[in-house]
């Protein structure tokens, strides 16, 4: 209720006072769509547009307990991605509305000053608490969803054991939802945020959105039957792997590093154990020949 209030208030106050000469007053050069410089700030703004729509994959990592989840994670995706999508965008309009663009790329505010010009200082401070009531409630579902991310690679041997523990009464993945918020809060403490969602996305576009592209096509490789089909394949998979790239390079030469360097820390980690467990590389030609 205070989410969805929040952004119908928002969306009310830019209807009613909406001026078009200013949401449609485009910097120099905005359509220019014959430079690099285009295609660069685009991928850049991109970046935290998707990070900001990510949450819709938080039913994912909730699977093993959902109920039908061949029928509803489907569904609730695309629900999720379509609302999101109409949101942001009237909300984006109602925004620049009030506030141009030339004020609001430098506002850190940028809610309390829409609703403190529009209704008086009063609703920009109301506005601001409920922001923060909405981001907390954002951490608490974000939260719910990545705890079980540990929990499920340690119950499949994948990961440390602790991970898997569950709490005794409660019956949730306390040890992993522990970690997982004391890493966030670490991150978000000691770094700048910008900094923390460019590197959190070069990280993820590689190890997670590229790679299940890819992995589309080796698991259809081995025959693999899917609950679903994807049209036009392999198109889709193939648009998704090159429009990640293109994302994952506009981040910049430092985060593109770091995106390389968890990568290859992965790899040697997970060879150093499947080395240990003699499982695939090192697994022995029988078992090899047998899967």
């Amino acid at each position: 209720m205070v989410v969805f209030g929040t952004i119908a208030w928002i969306i009310f106050g830019g209807v009613t006072h909406f001026n078009a000469a200013a949401v449609f007053d485009f910097p120099p050069g905005a359509f220019d769509f014959w430079t690099f410089a285009f295609y660069a700030g685009l991928g850049n703004a991109m970046l935290i547009a998707i990070y900001d729509y990510l949450g819709y994959q938080n039913v994912c990592y909730l699977g093993a307990e959902i109920r039908d989840p061949v029928r509803v994670i489907p569904r609730a995706i695309i629900i999720s991605i379509l609302g999101i999508a109409v949101l942001y965008f009237v909300m984006n309009l109602s925004l620049i509305s009030v506030v141009p663009w030339q004020e609001a790329v430098n506002s850190k505010y940028l809610v309390s000053v829409f609703m403190e010009r529009l209704y008086g200082p009063l609703a920009g401070q109301i506005v601001t608490a409920l922001i923060l009531v909405a981001a907390f409630a954002s951490v608490w579902s974000l939260l719910l969803g990545y705890s079980r991310i540990p929990y499920a690679a340690a119950l499949d041997g994948g990961f440390f054991r602790v991970f898997a523990s569950v709490h005794p009464t409660q019956r949730f993945p306390h040890v992993s939802l522990l970690a997982v918020g004391g890493v966030t809060v670490a991150f978000s403490l000691l770094f700048k945020l910008r900094e923390v969602i460019v590197a959190l996305m070069a990280i993820r576009i590689l190890i997670e959105f590229v790679a299940q592209a890819f992995a589309i096509f080796a698991l259809r490789r081995k025959g693999m039957e899917f609950p679903f089909r994807m049209w036009f394949y392999p198109l889709p998979a193939l648009a998704a792997i090159g429009m990640w790239l293109w994302l994952f390079i506009t981040t910049g030469a430092w985060f593109i590093l770091i995106g390389l360097g968890v990568l290859a820390l992965g790899v040697i980690v997970y060879l150093i154990r499947a080395r240990r467990l003699r499982e695939f590389p090192f697994a022995p030609a029988q078992e090899a020949a047998a899967r």
